[in-house]
């Protein structure tokens, strides 16, 4: 289902529920009922609530962004390094260069079309992938230089392969939601609770107060949908954070 359905459909049921619990509740006390009856001291203990929810979600949303930022940025040092490899290797003869390019092509098409789907769906990594990095790194390794431009892309290939593995690792790391289960427990307990302190205010005696009450809602669903949405660095379906290695490779948009 696309994220933006399950935005749409979890903002408009939310909606509905304080629509629906405005008008019962405006039943249920008649109209006779004051609303300038709610003592001042209250209004300021929900201002307070209010406010402090606000920044505890700013914080939320802050640090999920920055995990995505980073793994984001990971993500295209590892593609980056995988090509500068690929690009130096061509002053090699070409059954090594050939091998190189191989090793490369093989271990992008393994993380583009099979390993991603296993890191959004289990947070981990494949030992496939790790097998065909170790074989890039063995042939970097052992293709041994013969002239002076051969020695001059040696070692910045080796160096290359050793950041591709650093990357990987800092991918394995960042793989998974960020955001504690007590976190979001928090976070939607104080989303129940500043909804809440719409009925406290006795919002429900007009439609302008009403269509507030709505908006309101619709906003506090959607920041907890950005939260959601970020706490996956790597996002939730393969096409969201393939793009540096498909930019670089274009031959890994087709089959594995």
């Amino acid at each position: 289902m696309p994220e933006w359905l399950i935005m749409t459909l979890v903002m408009a049921g939310t909606c509905a529920v304080v629509v629906t619990g405005a008008v019962l509740n405006s039943r249920r006390l008649g109209e006779d009922d004051d609303p300038d009856e709610t003592p001042d001291v209250l209004d300021y203990m929900i201002m307070m609530i209010g406010v402090v929810y606000a920044i505890v979600l700013g914080l939320a949303i802050a640090g999920v962004w920055e995990g995505r930022s980073a793994a984001q940025d990971g993500v295209r040092t590892e593609a980056q390094a995988l090509h500068e490899v690929a690009e130096r290797a061509s002053v090699y003869p070409g059954p090594v260069r050939d091998r190189i390019r191989d090793d490369v092509d093989a271990y992008v098409r393994h993380v583009v079309h099979t390993e991603w789907k296993v890191m959004i769906d289990k947070g981990e990594l494949t030992d496939r992938g790790a097998k065909l990095l170790t074989t890039l790194r063995r042939d970097v390794t052992f293709a041994t230089p013969h002239s002076d431009l051969q020695s001059q892309a040696y070692q910045p290939m080796v160096d290359q392969v050793a950041a591709v593995d650093d990357a990987r690792t800092a991918r394995q790391q960042s793989a998974g939601p960020t955001m504690p289960p007590l976190v979001w427990f928090g976070l939607v307990l104080g989303a129940a609770l500043v909804i809440g302190l719409v009925f406290t205010l006795q919002i429900r005696r007009s439609p302008r107060e009403l269509l507030l009450a709505v908006m309101f809602t619709a906003l506090i669903v959607f920041l907890l949908f950005l939260v959601w949405d970020f706490d996956e660095p790597f996002g939730r379906s393969v096409g969201d954070s393939t793009t540096a290695f498909t930019d670089l490779f274009p031959s890994a948009q087709g089959g594995s």
